[in-house]
């Protein structure tokens, strides 16, 4: 009895090994070949989150931008754009200096473009970006030896130099101070919207650049967003008055026809006007005409046009389609002065040919 105990400790032992045998042997068998270092290789093929997929290239067709020559303008070009506007007298400055709030000021650039800050005087910033104009203020305060590793920031309150100019057929034309860009939907609306006789042809004149980019609006500007592109500080907005023919005398409509995106021809303008009445004299029909040398007037074979016997002529700006009565006599010389009275009493109204 006495040497069955050690024997029976002995398989209890050996028992207890072998299961931390297996148990250690299931726990290899979840792990891959190399251990930790192997499970990151796995891996390797496939990009980590501060590694993104590489953006495929842009197809053809897929340009965001507005459509023409909008694409001179491009709608996310504020960041580049904004740091590249230079202060100018009138602008209305507020700079504060980290650490020494005593140093923070407001200040507007005078007319010769300097601005007055505590300590270090007169600092010509005229011409400068904000960033140039910092770090020229910064080594003023240095240099006088009132900062060391000076930290200033500046922001434009006012952008008197930079506003947005707005001209043209707009209900308040005017200059728009702003320190920032906003799109031109925006501004259009700021400015009380387009009168009646505005074109839709508008051009933009960017303040670095020589020559306008010239853009088409919808009459809705609802109806697209396309061209509502980013207008920055400085530019300059042109709504230009929309062409207009008159068609007056002896017609159902006598009116005055928009012809923004498209031409008119005689027959076209006349069938617009509601026609001839029946008491019209078709063949003293006049086309009064403004030229460089003054005014002319040119006679319409409207009868014929009407008849298809003679082709159809093409209206230009401001043109002036006279039909008298019939049976009414006009003056040698009177014809003009008709039309034009005939001219200021029609309504405009817009057409889309």
């Amino acid at each position: 009895m006495g040497s069955a105990t050690p024997s029976l400790k002995y398989h209890r032992w050996a028992l207890l090994l072998l299961t931390v045998l297996i148990a250690g042997g299931m726990a290899n068998a979840q792990q891959p070949v190399g251990g930790a270092d192997a499970a990151q290789t796995s891996t390797a093929p496939f990009p980590s989150a501060a590694q993104p997929l590489a953006k495929p290239a842009d197809s053809p067709g897929t340009n965001s931008g507005a459509q023409g020559n909008a694409a001179a303008l491009p709608k996310d070009s504020t960041n580049s754009d904004e740091s590249l506007i230079k202060l100018g007298p009138g602008d209305l400055m507020e700079m504060n200096v980290y650490g020494v709030p005593e140093l923070s000021t407001k200040a507007r650039v005078s007319n010769s473009g300097d601005l007055y800050l505590p300590l270090i005087d007169y600092v010509h910033v005229a011409g400068l970006t904000q960033e140039e104009a910092q770090s020229v203020i910064e080594k003023r305060f240095e240099e006088g030896g009132f900062l060391r590793n000076a930290h200033v920031t500046i922001f434009v309150d006012e952008a008197g130099s930079q506003a947005i100019t707005v001209l043209g057929e707009v209900s308040r034309p005017g200059l728009y101070p702003d320190p920032v860009s906003r799109k031109l939907y925006d501004l259009v609306a700021e400015a009380g919207g387009f009168t009646a006789t505005a074109s839709r042809k508008i051009a933009i004149l960017r303040q670095n650049q020589k020559d306008p980019v010239y853009l088409d609006l919808p009459r809705n500007l609802g109806d697209d967003a396309s061209a509502n592109v980013e207008v920055l500080p400085g530019d300059t907005v042109t709504v230009p008055r929309a062409p207009v023919i008159y068609v007056v005398g002896d017609v159902s409509r006598p009116s005055g026809l928009l012809v923004d995106n498209g031409r008119l021809t005689v027959l076209q303008a006349l069938a617009l006007a509601g026609g001839p009445n029946h008491t019209a004299k078709l063949g003293g029909a006049r086309i009064i005409r403004k030229t460089p040398t003054g005014m002319t007037e040119t006679v319409v074979k409207l009868k014929q046009m009407l008849e298809a016997k003679t082709p159809d002529v093409t209206l230009q700006a401001d043109d002036i389609l006279f039909i008298p009565v019939s049976g009414g006599r006009v003056l040698a010389g009177r014809t003009f002065e008709a039309a034009m009275a005939a001219a200021t009493a029609v309504g405009i109204y817009s057409i889309h040919p």
